[in-house]
């Protein structure tokens, strides 16, 4: 992997990660951009013990602009995009519209193909591991911004989802705090090992999930399954099998399998409703441990969370969407339509022959 850094007019740094070590990239970006400005403030609900980011700046982002004006193409001729030159493996550039910028944190956008049309389930292993080495080196970046205490590296899928830009890419949130889902994961495990004598709770939903029904797929480094508690019509998870806290800690054989694992199961999800079906919705978020200090959880040290990649759709079955309707969105108590033991049979029912 190369990896050149380079700015934007406005200011923004830009970064090509290539498969070729001779790859030049001194294209400049030749629009006439003002620096960029931003209002992002993060507030925190006394009620809740939750941060809010409020971002006004974001009503003006663009939004499902025509093939031929994708910012996330490569710039050609006199049509010019975020990317200067006029192809690329893997980019990542400062988000243009971010929620989190400053001493509030930094938004990333992630593109991980230059073909248009493509999705991250058409790319090959290689450049998956391309985009994993980047999804790794921007962690490790991030992780050492005084401000930031979180590193979310997550792909939003399908126009369902909310995603105005239809170019295969994905986002990294660096936040300034510790997100109210690893808090809650965090919490738990400090449960566990205070209950238990000093057994790690990870551990132990991966020696039950091996046991049960749920598993959809397993790789000498890797498991994936559909949790026990589904929140979602069809979710799965995936572990490495050796519990590392953070992508910077996968060792090289758990790199090497991750593309074929992830491909074969991204390749899943869009069979699940049939050839008939738009490609399926989804978000594919990595969970890592905060990489501040873990006073709030006390017992709990950052070698006790688990890497993972929570996978799921909001697509509950043939042209049926789930809606985020009283019940979770007013008390957060999900319902879930499906399952859990036959959304993990229907993936492996769909498996590629």
């Amino acid at each position: 992997m190369k990896k050149t850094s380079t700015r934007l007019a406005d200011g923004r740094e830009l970064i090509y990660y290539d498969l070729r070590d001779d790859t030049v990239r001194d294209a400049v970006d030749r629009r006439p951009l003002e620096r960029t400005v931003t209002s992002s403030e993060v507030r925190h609900d006394v009620l809740l013990g939750d941060e809010v980011a409020i971002a006004s700046h974001r009503q003006g982002r663009t939004y499902h602009p025509p093939a031929d004006q994708c910012p996330l193409c490569p710039s050609e001729g006199d049509r010019l995009s975020e990317i200067p030159d006029s192809s690329y493996d893997v980019v990542v550039f400062e988000n243009r519209f971010p929620s989190l910028a400053g001493d509030s944190g930094r938004c990333e956008v992630v593109c991980f193909t230059s073909d248009h049309n493509a999705s991250f389930a058409d790319l090959s292993e290689e450049q998956a591991r391309l985009v994993l080495e980047a999804w790794t080196d921007r962690t490790s970046e991030l992780s050492s911004l005084p401000s930031v205490q979180q590193v979310f590296c997550f792909e939003n899928r399908g126009a369902e989802i909310g995603v105005t830009l239809g170019h295969p890419h994905g986002q990294i949130y660096a936040y300034p705090f510790t997100t109210p889902r690893t808090a809650l994961m965090l919490r738990s495990a400090a449960a566990h090992k205070e209950a238990t004598g000093g057994q790690n709770l990870f551990d132990a939903v991966l020696v039950r999930e091996l046991a049960d029904e749920r598993v959809v797929l397993e790789s000498e480094h890797w498991l994936a399954f559909v949790p026990y508690a589904a929140h979602w019509p069809y979710e799965v998870h995936l572990y490495p099998k050796r519990r590392v806290p953070d992508l910077l800690a996968l060792d090289e054989e758990a790199r090497s399998e991750f593309p074929q694992v992830y491909l074969e199961l991204l390749r899943r999800f869009d069979r699940i409703f049939g050839d008939s079906e738009p490609p399926t919705p989804y978000i594919a978020a990595w969970h890592q441990a905060p990489f501040g200090q873990l006073e709030d959880f006390e017992g709990v040290v950052r070698e006790d969370f688990a890497l993972h990649l929570e996978l799921f759709t909001i697509r509950r079955t043939s042209g049926k969407l789930k809606f985020l309707a009283g019940s979770e969105s007013g008390m957060n108590v999900f319902i879930n339509d499906v399952p859990p033991e036959r959304a993990a049979e229907r993936l492996r029912e769909v498996a590629s022959r």
